[in-house]
């Protein structure tokens, strides 16, 4: 009997030495979890995720863990974004239209890390939703807060940053945006502000780049959170209030010619005052853009000096852009040159705001 007993607890001792040990725990949160910090427009769903379509919307959380996934998919297939850990280079990923577990970090031991998901793609592209994230071996802090003043960027393509990543050789695709290295973006982080882009790439305020009139243009999305016409995405403007609204919209209202100046200047004076009341604190600034030179530039620069003129308030103001007429692969502004007119509008900017 004793050597039955002794035999039984050797084996017991022999399984307990070789078993396996148990997996590391895993964690979940979702998308809209108080640990996540979120910047830009964003509609959040009855399951707690996320969906958003316009560029530059923000992800922010602090982990400590050995892993960090997010589960994310896009509606076409089409938008990419960047990862971006501890203030490194971003790591740019194409989103799949079904719902994926993407490795935000990997490493062989548990540490303290910050992690920006950055959305590069615009609304056209398709919308992406953000499920949740899933930290190993680890927990999740609150971000740092962030900056207290606010910008909201209204514009088009140049203002979503098509383009800025180009190739030599390559055929166009949605992996050329890049949001985070746009003039909006860089001027907002010169300024320490946060920032919204609110942009369409080929809508103007009152016409498209062909022409078209009945396309959503900025008056249009202006009012969504993701796309332009589904009424579930209707935006709620208390939920963000700018301190400083810039309007760079007026390059593809010209691209057909120069358009009748009455009818300009009041569908801008209209919008003007949308932008007021919606924001009563806001001071706003008018620019003509990058893009448009000679007389496109001369005429949109006296239409907004007219439709301020009109609106006769103090918080509106207008502010110069620069000519860059970007390359030879493309007529959007380089990467380069959204880092020169970051460097162009900051200044007026700061001063404007006293800042």
């Amino acid at each position: 009997m004793k050597k039955l007993l002794l035999l039984a607890t050797a084996m017991l001792t022999l399984n307990a030495c070789t078993s396996a040990p148990p997996p590391p725990a895993t964690t979940h949160i979702a998308a809209s979890d108080s640990f996540i910090t979120r910047i830009g427009r964003t509609h959040t769903n009855a399951d707690k995720s996320q969906t958003f379509g316009f560029p530059g919307v923000t992800f922010i959380t602090e982990v400590e863990g050995s892993k960090l996934s997010a589960n994310l998919q896009s509606s076409a297939g089409n938008s990419w974004i960047d990862v971006i850990v501890d203030g490194g280079t971003p790591q740019t990923i194409r989103v799949p239209q079904q719902a994926t577990d993407i490795e935000l970090f990997n490493f062989s031991s548990a540490a303290k890390h910050r992690v920006e998901i950055i959305h590069r793609s615009e609304n056209w592209h398709g919308s992406v939703t953000l499920n949740n994230f899933a930290v190993t071996d680890g927990v999740f802090f609150v971000p740092a807060a962030l900056p207290k003043r606010k910008m909201l960027v209204l514009g088009d393509s140049v203002t979503c940053g098509e383009a800025i990543d180009r190739v030599a050789g390559e055929e166009k695709n949605t992996r050329w945006w890049n949001a985070h290295e746009s003039y909006g973006m860089l001027t907002a982080k010169a300024l320490n502000a946060q920032v919204n882009l609110v942009c369409w790439g080929g809508r103007g305020l009152i016409r498209s780049w062909n022409g078209k009139t009945d396309d959503a243009n900025l008056p249009d999305f202006y009012e969504y959170a993701v796309g332009d016409n589904n009424p579930a995405y209707k935006w709620d403007h208390k939920q963000y209030q700018p301190d400083l609204i810039v309007s760079a919209i007026g390059t593809n209202d010209f691209s057909q010619g120069i358009p009748d100046r009455e009818t300009y200047v009041t569908a801008y004076v209209k919008l003007i005052n949308k932008l007021l009341a919606n924001h009563p604190k806001a001071h706003i600034a008018l620019t003509e853009g990058s893009i448009l030179n000679s007389e496109k530039k001369a005429a949109l620069i006296d239409y907004i000096r007219e439709a301020i003129s009109r609106v006769n308030d103090s918080r509106v103001h207008q502010v110069t852009s620069t000519y860059y007429p970007g390359d030879a692969s493309d007529a959007h502004p380089t990467k380069e040159q959204h880092a020169a007119m970051a460097k162009d509008l900051a200044p007026q900017l700061k001063s404007l705001m006293d800042w």
